[in-house]
């Protein structure tokens, strides 16, 4: 993709599922990609996989619900590659649960990481890219992020309000050569999907396959969503091609959301 080249990527939840993913695509277009995470064992493995392909890749922890991690992740890439030029807000966390069974512990903890941690990012990335007249911020979202759900109301409010954040910043940033848009996919074909449906299968009776086929029935497409097309039209949106983008929110589902 044109203009990728050597550019600085970060990439929070970027151990495993679509956050690898997205690294592996950005490192093959020979950007300069950080992943962050909280678990050190993981990042580090996905970092290892990335160099051994070939890859420009930096393997940094943070928590991205605690903003001085977060403000000590922007001095460790800064000392290194200099400033982010591409943001992919990727770390989140999900907690099935009826609304009534829902705990408090859980409404925090699901809010700080999909939302507040998207807006403790932007608050210390976007500077740079303000100053430097041109950047790309990219929030993964969800079809939950356009319609409701059941027994998912915390994640539900955080993907919602992660797309009002996108289309507000990107008011804000028009003018400054700075875009940002929201990926919002269906249900992934991805460890994260299928952990997922082991726990359903074990709540309810049904076997994986049977939830997984639940899961893929909500789409007319009536498929799970390969990574890897989520990954492509974020190049797409990071690139020059797509530069007169902002605001959106780009559903990659199936056809399960139409708006």
């Amino acid at each position: 993709m044109a203009g990728l080249v050597n550019t600085v990527v970060l990439i929070t939840g970027g151990s495993g599922g679509l956050g690898r993913v997205l690294a592996r695509a950005f490192a093959r277009q020979g950007s300069r990609v950080v992943i962050t995470a909280r678990s050190e064992a993981r990042l580090t493995a996905a970092g290892e996989e990335i160099g051994r392909a070939g890859g420009q890749v930096l393997a940094l922890p943070c928590d991205v619900t605690e903003r001085k991690q977060v403000d000590g992740l922007e001095a460790a890439i800064g000392a290194r590659w200099g400033a982010v030029q591409i943001l992919i807000n990727n770390a989140g966390v999900a907690r099935a649960a009826s609304f009534l069974e829902t705990t408090d512990a859980n409404w925090d903890e699901i809010l700080r990481t999909n939302l507040t941690g998207a807006f403790y990012c932007c608050k210390v990335f976007l500077p740079g890219m303000i100053e430097a007249k041109w950047g790309r911020i990219i929030n993964i979202g969800s079809t939950t992020s356009k319609v409701g759900y059941s027994h998912v109301s915390a994640y539900v409010s955080s993907k919602h309000g992660l797309l009002g954040l996108t289309r507000a910043l990107a008011l804000e940033t028009a003018r400054f050569g700075v875009t940002v848009n929201a990926i919002c996919p269906g249900y992934l074909d991805d460890e994260l999907t299928r952990a997922n449906a082991q726990r359903m299968a074990g709540k309810t009776g049904k076997s994986v396959e049977q939830i997984l086929d639940a899961f893929a029935s909500t789409a007319p497409q009536r498929r799970l969503i390969d990574p890897e097309e989520v990954a492509g039209l974020a190049l797409l949106l990071a690139s020059e091609k797509l530069g007169g983008m902002t605001g959106q929110a780009v559903s990659v589902d199936g056809g399960a959301t139409m708006a």
